[in-house]
């Protein structure tokens, strides 16, 4: 079943400290008028102070103060509602902040295991390693231990009435059982200062008393983890009471904080601080060594966030049973789910959020609108029994792009770059080889702990005892790096039949990649990840190893992102247009019209609520740098032949580092292809360029992990970079320069007609159109952090106001003439935007007809009608424009070039973007319109006709 408002248009804001809910409430005019139907707001529960994004949510209990209060969000639901609007919203089920402004991973770092809050996080409480046994390695300093400590860079500290280890600005809570010894500590010396019969002395020692009920050494077994909470917090309220009333108690106190800190210079000091440490509910580790023990699911490999166990109905309610109730007051909001394939069991996670979604009143006649951030695989679909409406619009975006890469001149692009780095890649080894790195680093802990499992399942299996543990684990990690898709979704016995099919192909390729690893650990991998029921198998160890696949489901999405989206695609990049998460960079693998087509009509059928994207705060470059890059692939001979160029001009501008040339012949590729994309349209971006480009450098090779990594960089090599950049962009290159403007212009006018063709086809297209904050005018933003800052709204809302009342064919004119400003697609997305807004039932649910050109430029077109009953429109763009004859004020002729129309198609057309009319011709038998008369006035095409003919 439908939902019940699907959004007819969406436009994402990220909320922050610096863009609040009142800011957003002053955009909702302008948004309006511009024919969006719903705001699209990034996490706003309570985050990290100064949080960016809100995706490190601290309180889910409660709104982000830095983004103002529950009345402000109340304020905009009710802007939102008055003005007709909904309101998509994402959420984060997967993960937490592991900060100590996280009140609930506070109390279980504090009373570990016994915490109230314990079974809120995905924590192994009883890992392989001894010394963790119902601890949390936390791998937060910036040296060995050892050294930290000597140096005084872990501190004890009293705040509130409460004991902290302080390490710079982070902290670390004091666990109950030590306050006891803390407090006891030089106990002679209070007699010293205090008469033994003042009321001071007799408190603190009743306090010591209590604590030490605390400490393990006298704990009465008839005292529950509630008994002792209670008895924890009302020793601390008494300790605070008494060290604002005595200052001899508080000092006191304090001067036992400072001889327990010990002195620098000498080791011997440190000890009673050691011992304290020691006795803690968590490790501190130097941060190097965190995939040696660590022991709670991160997000990806961020240690400061840490996996949430929302498949527990009391988590599930403690963390979405306030974002429900704010939902609840908007008929119209709705859900983005975050990275769902971190979860363990999504479906079981959204069937549970629709069924308390659908407890409001006015949700119960249909199924909420809800989305997932899934990654689709090329030929991937959704499981058709979860219950949502789609994605957020990869799958769409690397669909809709491929389709304008030419593929002959991409064929040339990749022989070029081949030649040019000096070695042909094949990009499925790149990425088989990058999971296996990311397996065996960054994610190496989860990987060995899963290893760890699957032995202990054969340990138990009579077959399999005496199996190789090395080879067996080597087994599983070959086996993930051949699956092809992000993760499969096995919850039962019954497993789906898809997920059986890419099983059974990692497995298989994994028994070609790794010859050498004995069959029989392959035989076994797959009796587990099948769930095989042989009849030795007992109901017990099936269901051990249903656990298991439960969990390794987990973990297969992180490697995948981390060896291909945040590796892999720094690696291999012969046309970075194609360097897509979700997508496929093999520039002879780019999407055909036929295939773009094909799953259109798939999304029209099963998705039409799936986000159309085309940028996100997650795309590794914005639509407009694709659209220009793509052109790269109708003018591959030009391309090579100034690459060729610059590499011999910028020549003298390289460093040699360890008897190197930097860039390598890789990164200078990368960097010129980024120039190309992100080169300005206006001075003020100029002013910005050097140090955009030189952070991206950076971030790319870190990513790539050739040269330099995140975790350990090589700073010769990123300063030599960085000077490259530099010497490349100065005034005084004007060589290289002028050659490059040259180039840069012609591909930038041919990447905006490709820019406002992606526009109209993901407005008109099955699905909701969706537009990343800014996204309106030219977008030639990098990955974050570079598409992350703030965006001009006035100028924008200016803007739009100026084109509104472009309602003559020279206004149109001045539009396209002057397209440099970004007006032009401005003014597209506002009569396009609307238009579908006033025909939701058009585009919802009418027909999607793709339409068949001929004549000598057919290839270089595509076009579609939507009908539903009497109403039709027709969206038609142009690509490859490039090869298209041209005058030198770009007057394009398409020859005999027309679209063939359905035979009972209207025989008038009305302008969507321009004040003029279109009639269709017949010309033996053949309905059909000329695409000269398509792009006349503009250059993508956009009508519709209100009745057919009688």
């Amino acid at each position: 079943m439908p939902p019940k408002r699907p959004p007819s248009a969406t436009y994402r804001v990220q909320l922050n400290q610096d863009f609040r809910f009142a800011d957003a409430i002053k955009i909702l005019d302008y948004l309006h008028e511009l024919g969006i139907s719903d705001l699209y707001v990034s996490p706003v529960l309570a985050s990290r102070k100064g949080s960016g994004h809100g995706y490190d949510v601290t309180d889910p209990t409660r709104i982000n103060p830095d983004l103002g209060s529950e009345e402000d969000f109340t304020a905009l639901q009710t802007e939102l509602q008055n003005r007709g609007m909904g309101l998509l919203l994402d959420t984060v089920p997967n993960h937490m902040a592991a900060s100590a402004e996280n009140p609930w991973w506070m109390d279980v770092l504090e009373n570990g295991a016994q915490s109230a809050f314990a079974a809120f996080f995905d924590i192994e409480w009883h890992p392989h390693s001894r010394s963790l046994d119902g601890r949390i390695l936390l791998p937060v300093l910036g040296r060995p231990f050892g050294e930290a400590l000597d140096v005084g860079e872990i501190k004890l500290t009293f705040q509130d009435s409460r004991f902290f280890f302080q390490y710079f600005d982070s902290l670390f809570p004091v666990a109950p059982r030590s306050y006891y010894a803390i407090l006891n500590h030089r106990f002679d010396r209070l007699k010293e200062i205090l008469p033994e019969d003042s009321p001071a002395f007799h408190e603190y020692s009743g306090i010591i008393a209590s604590v030490r009920e605390l400490s393990g050494a006298d704990r009465r077994s008839a005292e529950t983890a509630a008994d002792r909470r209670l008895r924890f917090e009302s020793s601390r309220d008494r300790l605070r009471a008494l060290m604002t009333s005595s200052k001899e108690m508080a000092t006191f106190v304090q001067e036992n904080v400072s001889d327990i800190n010990g002195r620098e210079g000498d080791p011997g000091s440190f000890g009673f601080l050691q011992r304290l440490l020691a006795e803690q509910n968590y490790k501190l580790a130097f941060w190097r060594n965190l995939n040696e023990s660590i022991n709670y699911r991160r997000f990806f490999t961020i240690t400061d966030l840490v996996g949430v166990r929302v498949e527990d109905p009391v988590v599930f309610e403690a963390t979405h049973g306030y974002i429900l109730r704010l939902l609840s007051k908007h008929p119209h909001a709705s859900l983005r789910v975050d990275h769902i394939d971190g979860l363990r069991d999504p479906l079981a996670y959204l069937n549970k959020l629709q069924e308390r979604l659908s407890s409001d009143e006015t949700r119960k006649e249909a199924p909420s609108y809800v989305l997932v951030e899934k990654i689709l695989a090329r030929q991937e679909s959704l499981p058709e029994d979860w219950p949502v409406s789609g994605t957020t619009g990869y799958d769409y975006l690397n669909e809709a792009n491929g389709i304008f890469v030419e593929p002959e001149g991409a064929r040339r692009i990749e022989e070029i770059y081949s030649t040019f780095i000096g070695r042909r890649q094949n990009f499925v080894d790149v990425v088989y080889q990058k999971k296996k790195l990311v397996m065996n680093t960054l994610l190496g802990v989860e990987m060995r702990t899963l290893g760890r499992h699957l032995a202990e399942l054969a340990a138990q299996d009579r077959y399999a005892r005496e199996l190789n543990r090395e080879q067996l684990i080597d087994a599983l990690i070959e086996v993930t790096a051949c699956l092809s898709i992000y993760r499969t979704y096995i919850r039962n016995m019954d497993l789906p039949a898809q997920a059986t099919k890419y099983i059974e192909d990692a497995i298989t390729e994994a028994r070609r990649r790794a010859a050498s690893i004995s069959s029989a650990c392959f035989d076994f991998v797959r009796e587990v990840l099948l769930i095989l029921n042989p009849p030795h198998v007992l109901a017990d160890q099936r269901e051990a190893r249903l656990a298991f696949v439960m969990r390794w489901q987990q973990f297969t999405g992180p490697i995948v992102a981390k060896g291909l989206e945040d590796t892999a695609l720094y690696v291999y990049h012969p046309l970075l247009s194609l360097n897509e998460v979700g997508g496929d960079p093999c520039p002879t693998d780019a999407v055909s019209l036929a295939d773009c087509n094909g799953f259109l009509e798939n999304r029209h059928e099963h998705w039409p609520g799936s986000l159309n994207a085309s940028s996100t705060h997650d795309t590794k470059r914005s639509e407009d740098i694709r659209a220009r890059l793509n052109v790269l692939s109708e003018m591959p001979s030009e391309w090579k032949s100034h690459l060729e160029l610059w590499v011999n001009q910028n020549a003298p501008h390289k460093e040699q580092v360890k008897g190197e040339s930097v860039p390598d012949r890789n990164e200078e590729y990368f960097l010129y292809q980024t120039l190309l994309g992100v080169w300005p349209l206006d001075r003020e971006a100029c002013s910005t360029l050097l140090k955009r480009v030189q952070d991206h450098i950076i971030k790319a090779t870190r990513e790539a992990m050739v040269h330099t990594r995140w975790t350990r960089p090589n700073q010769p090599h990123e300063d030599a970079l960085v000077q490259f950049v530099a010497k490349l962009l100065s005034p005084d290159n004007r060589e290289f320069l002028e050659d490059f403007r040259q180039f840069q212009k012609k591909i930038a006018y041919f990447g905006m007609v490709n820019g406002l063709s992606q526009t109209l086809l993901k407005i008109a297209s099955p699905g909701v159109p969706d537009f990343y904050q800014g996204s309106e005018l030219w977008d030639l933003r990098l990955v974050d952090p570079d598409n992350r800052g703030p965006i001009d709204f006035n100028k924008r809302a200016a803007a739009l106001d100026s084109i509104a009342h472009a309602d003559s064919i020279q206004a149109v004119q001045t539009l396209v003439e002057n397209w440099h400003d970004g007006c032009i697609k401005l003014y597209l997305i506002w009569k396009a935007t609307r238009f579908r807004r006033d025909h939701t039932d058009l585009f919802r649910e009418g027909e999607f007809i793709p339409l068949q050109a001929a004549g000598s430029y057919s290839r270089n077109v595509s076009a579609f009608i939507r009908r539903k009953e009497n109403l039709w429109s027709l969206a038609a763009v142009p690509r490859w424009l490039s090869q298209i004859p041209a005058t030198e004020k770009r007057h394009f002729d398409w020859e005999d070039t027309r679209l063939v129309l359905p035979p009972d198609s209207p025989l008038e057309w009305n302008n969507i973007l321009t004040p003029t009319k279109l009639e269709s011709k017949n010309e033996g038998g053949e309905e059909h319109v000329f695409v000269n008369d398509l792009f006349q006035k503009f250059p993508v095409a956009f009508f519709h006709a209100e009745r057919n003919r009688s």
